[in-house]
């Protein structure tokens, strides 16, 4: 048993360890870099394009606005801010320990795969200051004066109210009446920016099992060259970031795996295709509330 264990592991090395050259570690995936572009979108007068991505950031003081297009920028690693259609998004600060955006029109959605303590992740919204807490999918509407958690945590300050909201829950950012939580339907809100931001999920999944393949070491339980840790990983093939953990699976809150190099080398049948990878396919129906993963759950 142990010979041929040994004879499988050789096997898988030698597929992906040649794949090693197209994985670069991301030195400059910075909160504000622009990770993918779809349609017409402006940093101030630069008009981006498909080969800004992993070259431009959103840098301190400057406004991205989209027309008929959709922008994914990075913020903290692991956690992806999304910008509908028409919509504006100002960098007030991007360090990483103090990370905030303002949402000037539109919409946004964020997904927090790792949301850690040390990271202050704040966005600005018709004069409310929203802080999130946990991992999870947020869903920010300027247009609206509205903030919904369909699931994770967050802290909402308008002037000297406060009110935090978990999954399943909204409030008004505008200056219309007490600042109060109340429930909504999830499936309400699930329109064609909410399906477009669960497919950028799903995308980036794949392209994190293919990424922790390249990083597995030719030990078991080491890793491979390039590897520095949890962050984000640039791959030029595809033009692309997407996040890898240190160990183990974190579940977006869409119910897609990011993969660490360790977990895959220890899990090699079972991730890769066609074999599935979401949360649900594995664990029951996917639904909120229902079957589906908190966000950052390891596996």
């Amino acid at each position: 048993m142990k010979v041929r264990l040994a004879f499988i592991s050789a096997v898988f090395l030698a597929l992906i360890v040649p794949r090693a050259a197209w994985c670069d570690v991301a030195h400059s995936g910075r909160p504000g870099s622009v990770n993918y572009i779809e349609g017409q979108a402006t940093i101030g007068s630069e008009v981006l394009t498909a080969n800004s991505a992993g070259s431009v950031e959103l840098g301190k003081g400057q406004t991205l606005t989209t027309q008929a297009g959709k922008v994914e920028i990075l913020l903290t690693p692991g956690v992806f801010l999304r910008v509908a259609d028409n919509s504006s998004v100002k960098m007030i600060s991007p360090d990483l320990a103090n990370t905030e955006v303002e949402l000037v029109n539109g919409r946004a959605i964020i997904e927090g795969i790792d949301v850690r303590k040390e990271n202050s992740i704040r966005v600005d919204q018709n004069g409310s200051v929203v802080t999130i807490l946990k991992n999870g999918l947020y869903d920010f509407d300027a247009d609206h004066s509205q903030v919904r958690v369909f699931s994770g945590e967050v802290d909402v300050r308008f002037g000297n109210q406060e009110v935090k909201l978990g999954g399943k829950h909204m409030t008004a950012t505008a200056a219309s009446g007490p600042l109060k939580g109340q429930g909504f339907e999830p499936r309400s809100y699930e329109d064609e920016f909410y399906r477009w931001s669960s497919l950028r999920s799903g995308y980036l999944s794949e392209v994190s099992i293919d990424a922790a393949r390249t990083y597995v070491g030719r030990a078991p339980g080491w890793y491979g060259p390039g590897w520095v840790g949890w962050g984000w990983y640039w791959n030029p093939g595809l033009m692309v970031y997407t996040f890898l953990p240190a160990d183990g699976v974190f579940w977006s809150p869409f119910g897609w795996g990011f993969y660490s190099p360790f977990f895959v080398y220890r899990s090699p049948f079972f991730y890769r295709p066609p074999f599935p990878h979401r949360f649900d396919e594995f664990h029951g129906p996917f639904g909120h509330g229902n079957g589906a993963p908190r966000a950052g759950r390891r596996g």
